[in-house]
């Protein structure tokens, strides 16, 4: 119900295995309360066994003739904003969201068990599942392949010490006029990401071919990836450089609970200028991000590790992480992709430095 608690659509989060130390959503054992900090309720782990954030919401208003339409085009009517005031989802609202999605959608895919447009049949055997290729995995793969096939990417990686960062998270978290924020490292790595933006433009703009022009964006509308039981999507939050570090909390986690309860409108789904992907949480060091079109760049956030390193001239554990910078080599440079995977981890490695930016 839309009445439901705002908490209840946290998703649960799956411990993370750091050498012997294993720090889950409950507690820690023989670890520091700067390990506890910085793990985060990130959107791009939300296939776990929780409970959805309402697992007895509303079905869409719509009639059964659109309901078949929608079923038949591979759309989730769950996805759609109604355009008329009365709040019922009409047949144009459901064409308009599928041509968004994929332009170039194949011949509907009819129920499980009628044959396809060439012949075939979906069928599941002892040996395998055969599932038709729809909706959001459809138009995921079909972005993700213009991506790769279009944009030329290049990734750079930096190896960062965030120990201040996860001291001053676990500082915030204990505050209790913040309590209800959870602000996380996911957070502080979005406002570091603004914040160098606006050093360094060009990773904020993107390539538009019908025009000729490289239009240079002067906000930041993140995206956040997330992975669903639906496939990946990457929401955006809008404006996100006029956000505090406790108001992009927020609106990261109502991201997360927005996507996991599959309820992600097209309006969030479109006019990203710059992403972040946290596989992190999946204990996972570094990647190679693909860009999210028609982005220039995405930045990859890996997972934070306690581990001996050198400071102050001396070996002390420190918690380190590798930040992935993904970006398209027609609008970025090596160096200005460098500069800005740099100002991203001077942030978090002192994050008293973003009083210089602010």
């Amino acid at each position: 119900r839309r009445g439901a608690p705002r908490a209840a659509g946290r998703p649960q989060r799956r411990a993370v295995r750091r050498g012997a130390t294993t720090v889950g959503a409950g507690g820690r054992s023989g670890a520091t309360a700067s390990d506890t900090a910085v793990l985060d309720a990130a959107p791009h782990d939300l296939v776990d066994s929780a409970p959805p954030l309402d697992v007895r919401h509303e079905r869409p208003r719509s009639t059964p003739p659109v309901r078949q339409l929608a079923k038949q085009l591979g759309v989730d009517l769950a996805l759609i904003e109604a355009s008329g005031v009365t709040g019922v989802i009409r047949r144009d609202d459901v064409e308009r969201f599928a041509a968004r999605m994929a332009p170039a959608t194949a011949a509907p895919v009819p129920q499980s068990g009628a044959p396809l447009a060439d012949g075939r049949h979906p069928r599941t055997t002892e040996r395998e599942t055969r599932t038709p290729i729809r909706g959001v995995r459809k138009a995921t793969a079909a972005a993700m392949v213009r991506s790769a096939f279009t944009a030329p990417h290049v990734t750079c990686f930096l190896e960062v010490d965030v120990t201040e960062t996860t001291r001053l998270i676990a500082g915030l978290r204990a505050d209790p006029r913040l309590a209800e924020h959870r602000i996380g490292l996911l957070a502080v790595a979005a406002k570091a990401v603004c914040l160098a933006l606006r050093a360094e433009p060009s990773l904020g703009s993107s390539w538009d071919d019908e025009a000729g022009e490289i239009v240079t964006h002067h906000y930041v509308n993140l995206g956040i990836a997330a992975a669903t039981e639906r496939g990946l999507i990457v929401p955006n939050i809008p404006d996100a450089e006029q956000l505090t570090l406790p108001q992009l909390a927020d609106a990261i986690r109502d991201l997360a609970a927005m996507a996991r309860a599959g309820r992600a409108t097209p309006a969030s789904l479109t006019g990203g200028t710059f992403s972040i992907t946290n596989f992190g949480v999946f204990g996972v060091d570094a990647g190679t991000p693909i860009l999210n079109p028609p982005e220039a760049g995405i930045l990859g956030l890996g997972t934070v590790r306690r581990q001996p390193w050198e400071f102050e001239g001396e070996i002390a554990l420190r918690d380190i992480v590798t930040l992935s910078l993904s970006f398209d080599h027609r609008l970025v440079d090596g160096e200005q992709g460098a500069r800005f995977l740099a100002a991203v981890g001077d942030v978090l490695r002192e994050p008293g430095r973003a009083m210089l930016f602010a």
